[in-house]
């Protein structure tokens, strides 16, 4: 029968990665079930996690409707990662008005907190509807597909209210930057980095091709931005330095409705799961809401661990000022975000971060 092999080696792997959720989640009786083709593509879903087995997730989808076709094994990892049953049905909303225990007039306000004003960012993931995903583009699918996005490009740089200009670092291409602009890019925390030294992007196909097909929008006060070519084929985000946590949350939903009205940048979504994205840890609304949130009492031993203690039950994630793994701000400042990405909305990731900033400011002024 086709694929024992592989059929025993992961069986292998699973015995000896426990925490590898999809090793944990393959099922043989399933997948002998299967056709050869739908078996070709949960073993290239698979992929990375085999070749990687210390990986966590283990998986990434390689075509926009893999979580639908897939679905036995992707429900199963996601009922996993996201402590979810594996019925659940996502739902998008990023109206705030659908949520309970807003403040007044629904504005998410950090100076009624009695707050400085903060470094403010919400950023999404995105991926076209009519491409393979980036585990699965050829390189003529990534260049085809940043040239589909110069359309939107040239609509956003035409437009007042964002300008800016695209940056290219595909070989050849018309708007292609030198490697000292593209440094600069990357130390002012712009442009991502070179992803083929990245061994879990390898192993999936994502960081293939490269640097073909990757680059990114910056409009003029370079506060929206779009990636294009990374882990997913847009990471959209937009970021400012003040108090009023719906500026950058309103701004983000107009600048994705901009992309998505024009012909051919359609979203890839799914009926069931929302938002498509290459790995199910972002699945659902792909949406990462932050805050630098300074907390000089609660951190006065040089740690977060109280923040940590304070925030888990909140459901808020903390990080350092340069990201996961990164050490805290020397002023006690930390990055604040909630967890969630799956089986919640838009709207009440930010009312989360939000109420959990007011939280953690009390505990703050008591400390």
């Amino acid at each position: 029968m086709a694929f024992e092999t592989e059929i025993d080696q992961i069986s292998a792997l699973a015995a000896d990665h426990p925490q590898n959720i999809a090793l944990q989640c393959f099922d043989a009786n399933y997948f002998r079930s299967l056709t050869e083709n739908l078996q070709k593509r949960v073993l290239y879903c698979m992929k990375s996690g085999i070749e990687n087995p210390d990986s966590e997730m283990g998986c990434y989808a390689c075509q926009p409707n893999d979580y639908d076709d897939l679905r036995p094994f992707f429900a199963q990892a996601l009922a996993v990662h996201h402590d979810v049953s594996e019925n659940a049905r996502h739902e998008n909303n990023w109206s705030l008005a659908s949520v309970t225990g807003m403040p007044e007039n629904n504005q998410l306000d950090f100076a009624i907190l009695g707050l400085p004003a903060l470094s403010m960012r919400v950023r999404v993931g995105r991926n076209l509807a009519n491409f393979p995903m980036p585990a699965a583009m050829r390189r003529e699918d990534r260049i085809k597909l940043e040239a589909q996005m110069m359309l939107a490009f040239a609509h956003l740089a035409a437009d007042p209210s964002y300008g800016g200009a695209y940056y290219s670092l595909t070989p050849g291409h018309p708007n292609q930057i030198s490697e000292d602009v593209y440094r600069a890019l990357i130390d002012d925390h712009i442009m991502f980095k070179d992803m083929s030294n990245d061994r879990f992007l390898n192993a999936a196909g994502i960081s293939a091709d490269w640097p073909f097909g990757r680059g990114c929008y910056v409009s003029e006060d370079r506060s929206f931005i779009i990636w294009v070519g990374e882990e997913d084929h847009l990471r959209i985000m937009c970021m400012e330095r003040g108090t009023v946590l719906n500026r950058v949350f309103d701004r983000l939903k107009h600048g994705l409705d901009v992309v998505s009205a024009i012909d051919g940048l359609a979203f890839a979504q799914s009926q069931d799961y929302g938002i498509v994205t290459s790995c199910p840890t972002n699945l659902g609304t792909a949406m990462r809401a932050s805050v630098h949130l300074p907390l000089p009492n609660l951190t006065a031993d040089g740690t977060a661990e109280r923040v940590k203690e304070i925030a888990k039950p909140l459901g808020l994630a903390v990080r350092g000022v340069g990201g996961e793994h990164t050490p805290i701000g020397k002023d006690g400042t930390v990055d604040i975000s909630p967890s969630a990405r799956f089986c919640i909305t838009e709207a009440e990731i930010v009312a989360a971060l939000y109420k959990g900033v007011a939280r953690l400011k009390a505990e703050e002024d008591l400390a």
